[in-house]
């Protein structure tokens, strides 16, 4: 980014919903916001597309640049260049550092310089007024010789090629001057600026890397260490057998420990093993069946722990770079304290009793949704005040359960209400639900969301999905690319063997800069109860202690693969990106192509990095192809060769722009290729 052009004598201004078009129309202003109702996001370290559709009358050139004022004032531009040809439209990229609100208007200004370099070159060359365009050259860049924002050093070669230009002895010399790529530099950097005109100002809210670039892992800490008595009864895991589980969560490279609802778990028609009704005495319920007379949303069951306990598995996590997330489920159980102590958060059927959550055909009849219209303020206040408790615990990141079926403007005032104190706090939205709702969660204060990823499995529903994240919604959505959950074991796991499960994680951590696993996944988990998307023996309703180390013994476990993943979303900063996702193409309907690139300008290292994956999106077979790459989109010409490394396999090959794969299913579905000795 280059520093704020300076104040021009002549400035038009567009201003607000009574301002007219503008000397210089500015439209189609990006990123924004349902018109900057509310503002658009990034993550600290984001790059950002900049963009609007800017033209004028006539045939004289314009120029464009995004004028950024950074949360403690700092000014910048940015470059925006034109796209496709005909279109008015400007693009350019910043990378956003600094956490905060920021602001930007685009400037939209006549180029005097484009606008003679473009006549000159055509008339000259045709021998038409020669002299006429030399002069207005000379006038041109002995003004700009003047100007005080100027380096000396430029100032002298704008004078040096000034009396080139007036000279008529050497017509060779005053050519050349339209071909100077010094100069070209410098009328990019520092614009010869005539009329100009300004857009409304807009804004975007920069938040914390983690709120856009993280790894998640879920797991049920009831689990982690349980063990079966002779008689059938239980001894719950708890935080203290949890926490052994983090050292290897950390070895994948998980960054975010996602854990279900650890509150009281009531005992009225508590859930028996895969969702029944009939629940035995040792059953331990389903989590999101929250309040029992042992507290509600504000404590913890007692099989797991004390607040202690929770406060030192938290920072157990956090001495091996990680954070933990929890569950914020606002539905309660029939036992809940806030049933008998407010009625009124409830819907009362008819028949006197409390209408219980249904999705159907599911239904839940251990857990009551609350009622936001019968009581908001003080819902609000119970909420909010819960929500700051776990806070107070070190808890930064919530994962919110079925958003979608509480009012969008609850959630805009909490989410608000906390991160105008603690923007640092990030919300989860697990909201699989229509793109309307979906998006307006988003528009409204979440962070990040769950997105329709575990259901898009072939190539051209692969493609259309991610195009869709990385253009049509990345200034507001950011989904969370998680792979599996407790609730869906889709078709494509079930049934796709354990290429499936390397399939999909490969495409979720290199795809989006957000992914998350539910445990089990690493395991090839696939059984699912008979018509159902749902695991069989479900988590949700009863203990589930697994042997990971057996299953790495046994090279049945995909930890290894993972821990990869994460690794190279590390080391290649290109991935930790949204917004710069390249499809490519090939010639086999189940072979995926796309890139991810960094240029070294916008790379946090100096150094471009670019990594590209073709993944066989077919489980069930071997795939030879041919796939097609438009290289310049990782910024090396067309027709020059490039080598590459399989970050997987560590095998390096010599490519192009037209390249021969074979991708067995059982073997290598995936090639995870970064680009070595990379062009900027």
């Amino acid at each position: 980014m280059a520093e704020d052009p300076a104040p021009a004598a002549e400035v038009q201004q567009t201003t607000s919903a009574t301002a007219t078009i503008g000397r210089l129309p500015i439209l189609g202003i990006s990123p924004e916001v349902e018109g900057g109702r509310w503002p658009a996001k990034a993550f600290a370290g984001e790059v950002v597309t900049f963009g609007a559709t800017a033209f004028r009358e006539g045939h004289d050139l314009i120029g464009v640049r995004a004028l950024l004022t950074s949360p403690t004032g700092v000014s910048s531009s940015v470059v925006l260049d034109p796209g496709p040809a005909g279109t008015d439209t400007w693009y350019g990229d910043a990378r956003l550092d600094e956490e905060g609100a920021w602001s930007f208007r685009i400037l939209s200004f006549a180029d005097e310089f484009a606008t003679w370099h473009h006549n000159a070159e055509i008339k000259i060359d045709a021998g038409v007024d020669v002299e006429l365009m030399y002069t207005i050259g000379e006038q041109l860049l002995n003004a700009a010789a003047t100007d005080p924002e100027r380096s000396e050093e430029k100032r002298r070669l704008l004078a040096r090629h000034a009396a080139t230009l007036a000279s008529s002895s050497d017509p060779d010399a005053r050519r050349a001057v339209l071909d100077d790529t010094d100069l070209a530099a410098i009328a990019r950097e520092n614009p010869f600026m005539g009329i100009r005109s300004f857009s409304d100002e807009r804004t975007i809210t920069v938040e914390r890397t983690r709120a856009g670039f993280a790894s998640w892992y879920e797991f049920f800490p009831r689990s982690e260490g349980a063990k079966r008595n002779p008689d059938g009864s239980w001894i719950s895991g708890d935080f203290t057998t949890a926490t052994k589980r983090l050292p290897a969560v950390a070895a994948m490279g998980f960054d975010v420990v996602y854990l279900p609802p650890i509150h009281p778990i009531g005992r009225a028609f508590r859930k028996g093993p895969n969702n029944t009704l009939d629940a035995g005495p040792n059953d331990p319920g389903s989590p999101w069946a929250i309040g029992s007379a042992e507290g509600g949303h504000d404590a913890i069951h007692p099989d797991l722990g004390s607040v202690a306990d929770f406060e030192a598995f938290v920072a157990s996590a956090v001495d091996l770079g990680m954070e933990v997330a929890i569950d914020l489920a606002l539905q309660a159980s029939p036992d809940h304290p806030w049933v008998t102590e407010h009625p009124e958060w409830f819907t009362t059927l008819p028949d006197g009793t409390i209408a219980y959550a249904e999705n159907p055909p599911k239904k839940y009849q251990d857990i009551y949704p609350i009622n936001f219209d019968n009581d908001p303020e003080g819902i609000r206040t119970e909420v909010l005040r819960i929500v700051r408790y776990w806070m107070s615990l070190g808890v930064r990141t919530f994962r919110v359960d079925n958003p979608h079926t509480k009012p969008v403007e609850f959630w805009e005032w909490l989410i608000g209400q906390v991160n105008a104190t603690d923007p640092d706090v990030v919300f989860l939205a697990e909201a699989f639900t229509r793109p309307a709702m979906m998006r307006a969660l988003a528009k409204v204060g979440f962070q990040q969301g769950y997105s329709y990823f575990t259901w898009r499995n072939t190539r051209e529903e692969l493609e259309e999905f991610f195009t869709s994240i990385s253009t049509e919604t990345a200034d507001y959505y950011r989904p969370n690319l998680f792979v599996n959950t407790p609730d869906i074991l889709t078709e494509y796991l079930q049934f796709g063997g354990p290429a499936a499960f390397t399939i999909r994680a490969a495409l979720a951590a290199t795809a989006g800069p957000l992914w998350g696993v539910y445990s089990g996944f690493e395991l090839f988990e696939n059984v699912a109860r008979p018509g159902s998307e749902e695991n069989i023996d479900n988590e949700k309703y009863e203990y589930k202690p697994r042997d990971y180390a057996a299953a790495e013994a046994a090279g049945s476990s995909l930890g290894l693969f993972i821990g990869t993943l994460n690794r190279a979303r590390r080391e290649h900063p290109a991935l930790g990106q949204l917004r710069n996702l390249r499809l490519h193409s090939s010639d086999d309907d189940n072979i995926l192509v796309y890139s991810k690139h960094l240029s070294a300008e916008l790379s946090p290292t100096g150094s471009a990095d670019t990594v590209i994956v073709v993944a066989n999106v077919d489980p069930h077979s071997v795939r030879e192809t041919v796939v097609h790459l438009d290289s310049t989109a990782f910024g090396i010409p067309h027709g020059t060769p490039f080598r590459v490394r399989d970050v997987v396999t560590d095998t390096v090959w010599e490519w192009g722009e037209h390249n021969y794969v074979r991708l067995d299913a059982f073997t290598t579905p995936v090639h995870i290729l970064e680009i070595l000795e990379d062009r900027p």
